[in-house]
């Protein structure tokens, strides 16, 4: 049975507080409104959080992948071999009268770039996830450690994850791959075809290619790549596992398997392209100057 004296007492504090509750209440509902409502607003609140969040994320992840430490050594021995070799070459070249060419110091999908112009970053993932129509991928580099916006964000072996949209004093927010407004360009390999890669939230395992010129000598097992100023050329998508015509048959539409296993990335590079400034703001003055 209901006590009156007790019901009486809450019905009094309700009538002395409602107008808190109710302002509490809406104010709530306003912040979740805000907070969902676009893609950048989320990592922006996401990196504001993650200050406070990030130490604890950050020591649980570590322990999670305590026991994965053998594959990510064998990655990491792998790069280290790659760059000795490298570095031998270039002692070789130097003891001989021959001169040392691209070929003997870098891959060949990556010969035309300019590796010049681009920065690398060691980061490590604090959180992730990949279940949600918009996934975010936070860092444990920030501002004081001269991370910025529109950086990208690869695997040690090259492959994509995605770029940097918000930062913190000690982290960053990654747009990823695994995100519905994601967009970037992706490049046939084999050829200069080129279209726009994006993702529909139905598999963390597949994207979708589309806007590929009729004319692109595709197959199935056809890498792509970023096309993107963002990026260095030669950093891997996924590969294709089927495709077909559109309708009017004018452009391809492919789905590729994501190259980068999304679920369990770690250690991460981010490469800041030092000229990506001076491109988009050159863009920017002719849009301005010709629309």
């Amino acid at each position: 049975m209901f006590d009156n004296g007790k019901m009486y007492r809450l019905f009094l504090f309700i009538k002395r507080t409602y107008v808190i509750l109710l302002f509490l209440l809406l104010e709530i509902a306003a912040l979740n409104r805000y907070a969902s409502s676009t893609a950048y607003t989320q990592a922006k609140i996401l990196a504001r959080t993650t200050a406070v969040t990030g130490a604890v994320n950050g020591a649980v992840t570590d322990v999670g992948h305590y026991f994965s430490l053998s594959s990510e050594n064998a990655v990491l021995t792998e790069r280290l071999a790659m760059a000795e070799a490298r570095l031998a070459a270039v002692a070789e070249s130097e003891q001989s009268t021959g001169a040392l060419s691209a070929d003997d110091l870098l891959p060949a999908d990556s010969l035309s770039t300019d590796w010049a112009q681009y920065q690398f970053y060691a980061a490590r993932v604090v959180s992730s996830s990949t279940d949600k129509p918009r996934n975010f991928v936070v860092l444990n580099r920030g501002l004081a450690d001269g991370i910025r916006e529109d950086m990208a964000v690869v695997t040690p072996d090259m492959k994509l994850i995605g770029y940097i949209v918000a930062c913190s004093e000690r982290y960053s927010v990654v747009l990823p791959l695994l995100n519905t407004t994601f967009r970037v360009g992706g490049r046939l390999s084999g050829g200069n075809h080129f279209g726009s890669v994006s993702w529909d939230a139905r598999s963390p395992y597949y994207v979708t290619l589309g806007e590929l010129s009729k004319y692109a000598d595709i197959s199935r097992g056809s890498a792509v790549t970023v096309y993107s100023e963002r990026f260095p050329e030669g950093i891997l998508i996924g590969h294709v596992e089927e495709y077909a015509l559109n309708s009017a048959e004018t452009a391809y539409s492919a789905r590729l398997k994501v190259a980068a296993d999304m679920s369990s990335i770690y250690n991460v590079i981010i490469i800041e392209n030092t000229h990506y400034g001076e491109v988009e703001s050159l863009l920017d003055d002719a849009v301005k100057r010709y629309n």
